[in-house]
Order: structure tokens, then sequence, then C-alpha cells
């Protein structure tokens, strides 16, 4: 369970950093009207619209790999394990502690405990 964790953590860091890259990498609104007078970005790699569309596209597939890996992560996270039934299908307890009462009159067992002072319980409700 912990190396699932573990990749899933890598593949969320990893999924951050690509959407942070590629968002500063693309173009602001302003960008469009520059490449109208032949700024140069119809020589693309991707012509003058394809790389906005490609930018676009692989930001979202990270983003909705960030977005499902952060769910995975809150699902492993909330899941606890329930204790095993056992051989005997018995939920195996904790031994009980020797009761006070069977302790001499003398020990410091035997005497009741004292309420101890907690930090808030003086303060009135």
């Amino acid at each position: 369970m912990l190396v699932l964790k573990t990749l899933i953590i890598v593949v969320q860091l990893m999924s951050a950093l690509g959407v942070i890259g590629l968002v500063l990498l693309q173009h602001g609104k302003g960008a469009d009207m520059g490449a109208a007078f032949g700024s140069g970005a119809s020589g693309s790699l991707f012509g003058a619209t394809g790389s906005a569309n490609f930018l676009s596209r692989t930001t979202a597939v990270l983003a909705a790999i960030f977005f499902v890996s952060t769910l995975a992560l809150t699902y492993l996270g909330s899941y606890h394990a329930k204790p095993s039934a056992g051989l005997l299908g018995a939920v195996a307890t904790a031994p009980v502690a020797a009761s006070s009462a069977a302790a001499p009159a003398g020990s410091p067992a035997a005497l009741p405990a004292a309420p101890s002072s907690a930090p808030g319980q003086d303060v009135p409700k």
C-alpha cells in the first residue's frame, strides 16, 4: 500500500509541475494580435493555431491526471483496514489489566485515582 501511495504522489507531483510549465508556456489573449501581424507564430512546429491547441489539450490532460491522483490519494488516506477475524472467527483483543480490587489495601493501586488536571478543565462553560 505504501508503494502505491508513493507512486501516486510521484504522478501527482509530475502532473502539477507539467501543468505549471505548460501554463507558463502558453500565450495570453494579447499575443493573438501580435501573431496576426506576422510575429513568427505561423512558422512554428505546430502551425499558427496548432501550438495553442496542443498546449491547451496537454494542459487539460495533465490537469485531469492531477485531479484523479488527488482523489486517489484522498481515498487511500481515508481508508482504514479492519482487523482480521483470525482463525477462530473472533477478533483478538488486548488483555485486560488487573483490577484495583485485587490489590492489597496499602498499595498505591488501591487508592482512588485523583482527577488529573488537564488544560481547559478549569474554564467555565
